[in-house]
């Protein structure tokens, strides 16, 4: 059993397709797990189907969507970090890993969970993988966390190979649906569940497993 979880991630909703179950299995273990997400999707395209945010609203829409995906999941420790959507590999270093630093040493975790700093598509989730494995990197290695890592790029097993964390996440997939359909501004939801309704077996098969690398710092 883990002391603590640190989640480190860019946006709302990104918990909610890659680690929502491997979360929850460790809540029910009695893991405490804090989740520290940098932004609020602020300049996301997706409104809603049909769409019901805008420009303005859309950030106050996707907190409370955020908010929503914890509680399904069972995470009472969010942290939101206040940096700017699209922008986190322009933002001030220090800063940004400052406040990824201050989280370790307030919460001690024994693991912390984020994107590979390199094949995670999205420059936010490299960028936020790359301070994360910066600022753990300066560590003592006696201090030092294990860290979990999410891919997606096409290329990645090429690069890192396969997983060596896959999580057997059926169990949880209720509280893993409701986070996913609780980010209900994001067309992602609606694209990966479709338009009809997924049967028992289909969600399992695409939802049930979980899949982490762990970072190799020497």
């Amino acid at each position: 059993m883990e002391r603590h979880i640190l989640v480190v991630l860019p946006h709302p909703d990104d918990e909610a397709f890659s680690a929502s179950g491997t979360l929850a299995m460790h809540l029910k273990q009695g893991t405490g797990v804090t989740y520290a997400c940098l932004t609020l999707g602020e300049m996301g395209r997706n409104m809603g189907i049909p769409p019901f945010a805008n420009r303005v609203s859309l950030p106050a829409i996707r907190k409370q969507e955020l908010e929503a995906s914890c509680r399904a999941i069972g995470i009472r420790d969010l942290r939101l970090l206040g940096f700017h959507d699209k922008m986190i590999e322009f933002e001030n270093k220090a800063q940004l890993d400052g406040s990824i630093e201050a989280l370790l040493e307030e919460l001690n975790p024994s693991l912390v969970i984020t994107f590979h700093p390199t094949l995670s598509v999205h420059p936010d989730h490299n960028a936020c993988g790359a301070a994360v494995i910066r600022t753990v990197g300066r560590m003592p290695t006696d201090r030092r966390p294990t860290v979990h890592c999410m891919a997606f790029a096409n290329n990645h097993e090429q690069v890192i190979g396969k997983p060596d964390i896959v999580n057997d996440v059926k169990e949880f997939l209720e509280q893993k649906m409701a986070s996913i359909q609780a980010h209900k501004s994001q067309f992602q939801a609606a694209e990966l569940l479709g338009s009809k309704q997924l049967t028992d077996q289909e969600i399992q098969t695409r939802f049930g497993t979980e899949r982490f690398w762990t970072y190799r710092f020497d």
